[in-house]
C-alpha cells in the first residue's frame, strides 16, 4: 500500500494542463460496443477507472490498444459477448454503462450490479425503467441484471428521480435507443457536459440525436454505427480541483485545456468568496487571496454546482472567514471526508444534508484516510495549506480519477510525495456529526 506525505504551507504557482474527462471517457468507451470498425478516442486519461473499463471491454469482445500519443483504439472483434462479470464490475460504478450498448447491439446483456465510491445510495432503477420502456425484459438474479430485447422500439419516457436526472441512466438509455426502431424521446434527461460529449460522439458515429444539452433528448433509431476518431472534453472536476488548489494556497496557477462554459457554478462561487478567476488565451488563471469569505452552496445537477466539487470546497471553506453552509442535494450522505478534515482542525458539523463549516485560521497536519475519489482530493487540498505534515492513506481512490496528481502538484511547488505505507493505526469510523 502507498500513502501521500505533504508538507503544507507552500503557495502554488505555474501552469498545468488538464486531462480528458473521466466521466466522459468511460461512457464513450462503452459506446464503442455499438460501432462497426475502429474508433480512436483521444484525451482519455491513464487512470484506474479507465484501465478497469479496458479490462471489461476486452472481456466483452473488444480489442483495446493505447497508442503512443495516449489515444485509445477500440474495435469489436468477438461479436456477441454479453456477460460483464462481477469481478470487474464491482470495482467501478461506471461499468453499468455497458448495459445499454450491449442490449442495443446484441439484444441481451448480463451485467453484475456495479460498485464504486461509497458516497450514499445510488440506485439503478431509472436505468432499468428506461430500458424496459424501450421493450427490454429485465430480471435480476444472483447479483446480475439480465436484460433481453432483440427488437427495441422508441417511445417517450421520463428519467427524473428523487435527486434529479440520472446521468449514467441517461447514457444507457440513449445508447440503447440509437439502434432501436423508431424515435425515442427522453424527458428529464441529464444535461451534463459528459452526456453532451457522449451524444456528440454517437452522432459522429452515425446516430441521430437532437436536443443535446437540454433536458429533452430525441433519438431517431438507425441501422448501424461506425467507428470514428474523437477527442473527449477536458475534465471539469479536475479543473475545479486545481482551481481550489490555487485558491486554498493563495497561489497563482494558469490551468490549460479548459472549457469555461462547463464551470459556471464553480467559478461563480470562487469569485464570491474572494478568489480571482480570469480567462486567458491559453486557459484560465486562478489567484488566491489572503482573505476568503464564507458562502452558501447547494449542489445540484448540471448546470448547478457539481456534487463532485463539494468535498474540495468543504476544505477550502474550512479556512474562510465566517460560517459557510453546503447543502448536499444530490448525494446527501456524501460526508466521509468531514471526520477526516476535523482531525486536521477543521470545524465542521453535519445536520441532515447541510454541512456547516466554521472557518478556522489554520489547519494542522495529521494522519488521515481517504474513503472515496473526491474525498481524497479534499484531503490533499487541506494538506497543502495545513501547518506541518499530513499523511493520507487510501490513495488508491485518488488514482481512480486523477492521473499522477501528486507529481503535477509538485511541479506547481507543492512538497508532496508518494511513499510506501506502514500498517495503519487509524481507521475512519462513522461519526455522529449532529449538533
Amino acid at each position: 500500500m502507498e500513502k501521500l506525505v505533504i508538507e503544507g504551507g507552500r503557495r502554488l504557482h505555474g501552469r498545468v494542463s488538464v486531462n480528458g474527462a473521466k466521466n466522459a471517457a468511460l461512457p464513450i468507451m462503452a459506446a464503442c460496443i455499438l460501432t462497426h470498425g475502429i474508433s480512436r478516442i483521444k484525451g482519455i486519461p491513464n487512470i484506474t477507472d479507465v484501465r478497469l473499463m479496458v479490462d471489461l471491454l476486452r472481456r466483452l469482445g473488444l480489442t483495446v490498444e493505447r497508442l503512443k500519443d495516449g489515444t485509445l483504439e477500440l474495435a469489436v472483434t468477438s461479436p456477441g459477448e454479453v456477460v460483464a462479470p462481477n469481478e470487474l464490475v464491482k470495482e467501478m460504478r461506471a461499468s453499468i454503462c455497458v448495459l445499454g450498448p450491449l442490449l442495443g447491439r446484441w439484444g441481451r446483456a448480463e451485467v453484475a450490479r456495479p460498485g464504486g465510491c461509497v458516497i450514499g445510495y445510488r440506485g439503478i432503477d431509472l436505468h432499468l425503467k428506461g430500458l424496459e420502456a424501450l421493450g427490454a425484459k429485465i430480471i435480476q438474479d444472483k447479483g446480475y441484471i439480465i436484460a433481453e430485447g432483440s427488437d427495441l422500439f422508441g417511445r417517450e419516457l421520463h428519467l427524473a428521480g428523487s435527486f434529479g436526472p440520472t446521468v449514467l441512466g441517461t447514457a444507457n438509455v440513449m445508447m440503447a435507443a440509437c439502434l432501436a426502431k423508431g424515435t425515442t424521446v427522453i424527458k428529464s434527461a441529464a444535461c451534463e457536459p459528459e452526456i453532451q460529449d457522449l451524444a456528440h460522439f454517437l452522432n459522429l458515429a452515425g446516430a441521430k440525436i437532437t436536443g443535446i444539452g437540454t433536458s429533452c433528448l430525441v433519438i431517431e433509431g438507425v441501422e448501424e454505427l461506425s467507428g470514428v476518431e474523437y477527442e473527449i472534453i477536458p475534465d471539469r472536476i479536475e479543473v475545479g480541483s486545481f482551481m481550489v488548489a490555487s485558491a486554498i494556497t493563495r497561489g497563482n496557477i494558469l490551468i490549460e485545456n479548459v472549457r469555461m462554459e462547463h464551470l459556471g457554478a464553480t467559478i461563480e462561487k470562487l469569485r464570491e468568496i474572494g478568489v480571482i478567476v480570469e480567462e486567458e488565451e491559453k486557459g484560465c488563471r486562478v489567484k488566491g487571496t489572503d482573505e476568503l469569505k464564507a458562502t452558501c452552496i447547494g449542489t445540484l445537477p448540471y448546470p448547478g454546482f457539481a456534487t463532485d466539487m463539494q468535498p474540495q470546497f468543504t476544505s477550502l471553506l474550512s479556512i474562510a472567514q465566517g460560517t459557510s453552509v453546503i447543502t448536499e442535494k444530490v448525494f446527501p450522505d456524501r460526508a466521509t471526508h468531514i471526520a477526516e478534515l476535523s482531525r486536521m482542525g477543521a470545524s465542521i458539523t453535519k445536520e441532515g444534508p447541510n454541512i456547516i463549516i466554521k472557518g478556522v485560521q489554520n489547519l494542522s497536519g495529521a494522519e488521515v484516510t481517504a474513503t472515496d475519489l473526491r474525498a481524497s482530493a479534499s484531503l490533499i487540498l487541506a494538506g497543502l495549506v495545513a501547518r506541518g505534515t499530513t499523511e493520507i492513506r487510501g490513495v488508491h481512490h485518488l488514482d481512480r480519477g486523477y492521473e499522477h496528481l501528486e507529481e503535477r502538484l509538485a511541479q506547481l511547488g507543492a512538497k508532496i510525495k508518494r511513499v510506501l505505507d506502514q500498517p495503519l493505526l487509524h481507521m475512519p469510523k462513522p461519526v455522529d456529526m449532529m449538533t
